[in-house]
């Protein structure tokens, strides 16, 4: 019987619990994942929690993404390159092991057609934490030419700055402080990896200015990571002026879909697993 759960805070809005529960259905799998609240001050125990417990495999959410790090045994390249890892697997001897698989779910969650459009193209980036490190590997995967980075503060922003740098020496990545943000029309892609807009957290609130955001070209995307709710503020304003938007739910399905398979070694149905997120975001 398989034993998952998701480590962060908070968590008790989180979709990970449906989603992964249904990837077991989906499979005909005995098993359960469950939520466990873990602000940063009490990781150490909660990793001392699960090694205990017999926990196969946990999903790490915010603020944890980056210190989890720190207590690995080791860790795929993706998750090195990243700086972050949001999937940890422990093994028959405990050692825990990290992967990201942010970087496949953002990826997998761009069509095609919009894939081939962004190469060579600049993306603007909103926020620097654990899901922007992870989003740029992503990015560098599309073959981009440069991105900025919008933050609140620069200097808690620059150690993610520097790994990009040293990992992806070709990409050309620029520090901006969001308040210079007042012309977007150089670029792509705007992607918010930023909780602004989250449900219980400021929704209805654009963590751009809807003068701001009408800069952008009329072929331009527009990114947002938030899935709750499906719709933010953000993609609400881009769609009122005729851009195109992806949301963040098929980011964060696809991701499960990548941590239930790197656990279990089978891949789970993806349509029975957003039907379930949907189900539970109409519920809730």
């Amino acid at each position: 019987m398989y034993k998952f759960a998701l480590i962060g805070y908070p968590v008790s809005q989180s979709l990970s619990q449906v989603i992964h529960r249904a990837a077991l259905n989906s499979l005909g799998l005995e098993g359960d994942y469950e939520l466990l609240p873990t602000p940063l001050e009490d990781l150490v125990d909660r990793i001392k929690y699960l090694k205990a417990n017999d926990y196969d495999g946990v999903n790490v959410t915010i603020p944890i993404k980056v210190p989890v790090t720190l207590f690995l045994d080791s860790f795929d390249k993706v998750a090195d390159v990243a700086g972050s890892a949001n999937t940890l697997k422990f093994t028959e001897d405990r050692s825990m092991v990290g992967y990201n698989t942010d970087v496949y779910g953002f990826y997998q969650a761009i069509p095609n057609k919009i894939r081939t459009e962004l190469q060579g193209k600049k993306v603007a980036v909103l926020g620097a934490g654990g899901a922007a490190r992870a989003i740029v590997v992503a990015l560098v995967q599309l073959n981009i030419s440069s991105i900025d980075f919008y933050v609140r503060n620069i200097l808690n922003a620059r150690d993610c700055v520097e790994n990009i740098r040293k990992y992806c020496p070709s990409l050309e990545v620029n520090l901006k402080q969001m308040e210079s943000m007042n012309d977007l029309s150089k670029y792509s892609m705007l992607v918010n990896t930023t909780p602004v807009g989250m449900i219980n957290k400021s929704m209805g609130i654009s963590p751009v200015d809807e003068k701001v955001l009408n800069t952008l070209n009329d072929d331009a995307i527009v990114y947002d990571i938030v899935y709750n709710p499906i719709k933010t503020e953000l993609l609400r304003l881009a769609q009122k002026r005729g851009i195109r938007t992806i949301s963040g739910l098929d980011m964060l399905v696809y991701q499960a879909q990548k941590s239930f398979e790197i656990w279990t070694g089978k891949l789970p149905d993806f349509k029975d697993m957003k039907i379930a997120a949907l189900e539970a975001l109409l519920d809730k």
